[in-house]
């Protein structure tokens, strides 16, 4: 199978899983000349967020500017003292929102519920790492599983780079004038939407953020289900998408597109999976297939259209990250990348996944499922009245 692809004269290699991902990574991390810049939603404390830790100071010891951005929620069981040893290394170290506050109804007040998903890294202004995987073992510990989370991200060397570096300098800009509660009217600067690709473009950053780019990821992905004449295979952890997404899915299948959705088998979050049991009457009946991935814990937010359009990223499709959450995706229309994601997706789905024939469930289930459903609803409507 090929790993690395040209398109539109950038370089993309596709990497499975923190095997291929975190060596890489670390590899660049050491040849970099000026810049390493990593945002993450966890960074954990264990052998792999070492692993990281080390790279990032052998970087700084060589002078280079080195950042990293991490998320007040995601990461907050990191250490003091990883961040201490961080600094004192040279790594410029911020947080996305540290404050943690209790869930609260009062809309004032859920803004602080916001979170930074992304999974982004530049290096040098001419690498970029765009796609799902956290700093953290990739087989959880704790639990009898010997196989690692299906996860993707995708190494970029091109315009992206560039474009990926802009913006996350934005939010790292933005972050420390709130952090210095500096009064700096830049509204130019900080509202200014990143140069938009050529329309032919094959190769797109997409980003969510809580301003003029909140929909960007979901319109994709709305375009290209819309647009599908053959298949579908989309692949998420967390999987409960608006009205819009489903009827889009639910009319490809009904014009005759296969759909098939890899989902979450292992509870997780116990609201968020069976908030989606609710959801498989309504997409099995117009013959969508379902396959819930039960080999580890499935982590890849990916999708594949027609085998020409792909996007891999760090996107969920629930409310609370398509409302709350920073996300960066990568889409790709070319049909060798988009060929070799889509054989790793079938392949998790004929080796490490069970296909739901029907959904038919105890009285118990199902009641649970309905009123998880129901919560969230309750939430999404909270959500949506509080002010942007």
């Amino acid at each position: 199978m090929k790993d690395t692809f040209h398109i539109g004269g950038q370089q993309l290699t596709l990497l499975q899983n923190g095997a291929r991902f975190f060596p890489q990574l670390c590899a660049d991390i050491d040849a970099a000349q000026h810049l390493v810049h990593l945002e993450t939603y966890i960074f954990a404390a264990d052998e792999t967020g070492r692993l990281i830790l080390q790279a990032l100071q052998r970087a700084a010891a060589r002078h280079l500017m080195v950042r990293l951005l991490l998320d007040g929620y995601g990461s907050a069981n990191l250490p003091q003292e990883w961040v201490d040893e961080l600094r004192v290394a040279g790594v410029e170290v911020q947080w996305f929102r540290r404050e943690i506050s209790p869930f609260t109804f009062k809309p004032s007040r859920m803004r602080r519920l916001r979170r930074m998903h992304r999974k982004l890294v530049v290096i040098d202004s001419e690498i970029a790492y765009i796609g799902g995987i956290n700093i953290i073992n990739d087989i959880p510990a704790g639990e009898d599983i010997d196989m690692p989370r299906l996860d993707f991200s995708v190494r970029v060397q091109g315009r992206l780079a560039h474009e990926a570096q802009d913006e996350m300098q934005r939010l790292w800009f933005s972050i420390r004038w709130v952090t210095l509660k500096k009064r700096i009217v830049r509204w130019r600067a900080r509202l200014r939407a990143p140069q938009k690709p050529p329309i032919n473009s094959t190769v797109i950053l997409l980003l969510r953020d809580n301003l003029r780019h909140r929909h960007d990821i979901e319109h994709a992905y709305l375009d290209a289900i819309q647009q599908a004449k053959h298949e579908i295979v989309l692949a998420h952890a967390y999987f409960l998408p608006g009205l819009a997404i489903r009827h889009a899915l639910q009319q490809a299948a009904q014009r005759g597109v296969r759909v098939m959705l890899l989902l979450q088998g292992r509870v997780e979050y116990r609201l968020q999976h069976y908030a989606t049991l609710a959801l498989y009457d309504q997409l099995l009946r117009v013959g969508i297939e379902i396959y819930e991935y039960r080999a580890s814990y499935l982590h890849a937010k990916a999708a594949v259209v027609d085998g020409e359009w792909a996007t891999i990223g760090s996107s969920n499709f629930d409310p609370f990250s398509l409302l709350l959450a920073r996300e960066a995706n990568l889409a790709v229309r070319d049909k060798p990348f988009a060929r070799d994601l889509r054989k790793l997706l079938l392949r998790a789905i004929k080796s490490d996944a069970w296909q739901v024939e029907r959904a038919h469930r105890s009285p118990f289930v199902s009641a649970l499922a309905h009123l998880s459903y129901g919560v969230i609803r309750m939430l999404v409507y909270l959500l949506i009245r509080q002010p942007h």
